[in-house]
């Protein structure tokens, strides 16, 4: 079986190659790419990649703007790196369609470890049935949602948020327990993260967005009403 193959985009030779070591240590396949103009060159040429490391600040392309422009392709998972804490930098990343957003300095070890999360994810979703709910259809094999039978675009994480959603229908779910099943990590922040997702997979949801009920204090819960 091939190696699942992960593209490393960062200017710092010494940061790739960081990344890089505790990949391949993890039995993952590595291509590297010091600025966003490579980085997208690799990405149109290879069609293997699978998951994304991407640096924000880097010469030639920005890591937005690579982010951006695969976007418009693909959906394949990306992990965006920044030395920034800033909130408007999180959550343009979300915007986006980032996966996950990890600042410098952050541990290797838990860089694969969400790394393998995703992929795993990404994996079950194949094996398991299509699902559907007061007009929602998600049809996990082809990864695509329809609403009333028209097609709705959702990023990967929005995806797994509504899927999770749909799967737990009628439960309260508590900020911490939905960033722990569909991020798959402890989640010491705020809970902007999930409020945002959970926003935009609403607009997108159009009318039925409204089946996501706001939990105050808690959470969220996914209701049909009958």
């Amino acid at each position: 079986m091939d190696k699942i193959k992960i593209l490393v985009v960062d200017d710092e030779s010494r940061m790739r190659k960081l990344v890089k070591d505790f990949l391949v240590r993890n039995d993952f396949d590595v291509v590297e790419a010091e600025d966003g103009e490579r980085a997208l060159d690799l990405f149109y040429k290879d069609k293997d990649i699978a998951l994304i490391i991407l640096d924000v600040m880097m010469p030639k392309i920005n890591g937005w703007d690579v982010c951006r422009e695969i976007r418009e392709v693909s959906k394949v998972p990306v992990i965006m790196l920044t030395a920034k804490g800033d909130e408007s930098d999180e959550l343009l990343g979300f915007e986006l369609g980032v996966d996950e957003y990890i600042a410098k300095p952050f541990s290797p070890k838990i860089l694969v470890a969400r790394v393998e999360a995703i992929l795993r994810r990404s994996n079950k979703l194949t094996e398991e049935e299509n699902v559907e709910v007061g007009g929602i259809r998600i049809d996990k094999m082809a990864h695509m949602v329809t609403v009333d039978g028209e097609r709705i675009d959702l990023s990967y994480k929005e995806f797994e948020l509504l899927a999770y959603f749909v799967e737990n229908a009628g439960i309260a779910l508590s900020r911490e327990k939905i960033l722990n099943n569909v991020w798959n990590y402890d989640y010491f922040g705020d809970a902007r993260t999930i409020d945002t997702h959970v926003k935009k997979l609403r607009s997108k949801l159009g009318k039925r967005g409204e089946y996501i009920k706001t939990i105050w204090g808690m959470g969220y819960k996914f209701e049909v009403e009958a």
